[in-house]
């Protein structure tokens, strides 16, 4: 009887553990940025954004099984600085000290489902802060970031010029 029993457990035990297999596919791969499509914006070192003016972020975005976000970063890089997502370097303006640097900082999410995006995000950049005054112009980073359903990220770093016209 003891025997029996035993031999119901590990049957049980056995059912219960060959058949919890998960047949889904789990995600191990970093999603992509390409910026080599023809209508790339901005691209490293070769573009200007003006302020006050409208431009629009073409990127192709892709993920081995579906992504879901990016997110924009744009920041100063009057003190030279460096970050380990350029793509290359830059010729740049002498050092400053900043004064009235813009910054943004945003995040989109990308239509479920999709594991190829091409971002078409039109964005102005105001000339000038809430009290008027100008931002500085000069040399700024242009990060972007892509991150799939899984939770892997990639990081891209563009140096750009922002200007007044």
């Amino acid at each position: 009887m003891k025997t029996l029993k035993l031999l119901s457990v590990i049957i049980g035990l056995s059912i219960i553990l060959f058949s919890c297999g998960d047949d889904n596919e789990i995600d191990t791969e970093k999603p992509e940025i390409d910026i080599t499509i023809p209508e790339a914006f901005p691209t490293s070192c070769n573009d200007t954004i003006y302020f006050g003016e409208s431009f629009t972020i073409k990127f192709r975005l892709t993920d081995n099984i579906e992504l879901g976000s990016y997110s924009i970063d744009i920041h100063h890089n009057f003190d030279h600085h460096s970050h380990s997502t350029e793509v290359m370097e830059c010729n740049l303006n002498p050092k400053k000290t900043p004064e009235n640097p813009y910054i943004l900082i945003e995040t989109y999410d990308i239509p479920i489902g999709k594991n190829e995006y091409i971002t078409d995000l039109p964005i102005t950049i105001p000339s000038s802060n809430t009290s008027g005054e100008l931002y500085d112009e000069g040399d700024y980073h242009f990060n972007l970031s892509v991150t799939d359903q899984e939770g892997w990220t990639t990081q891209f770093g563009i140096g750009i010029k922002m200007m007044h016209r």
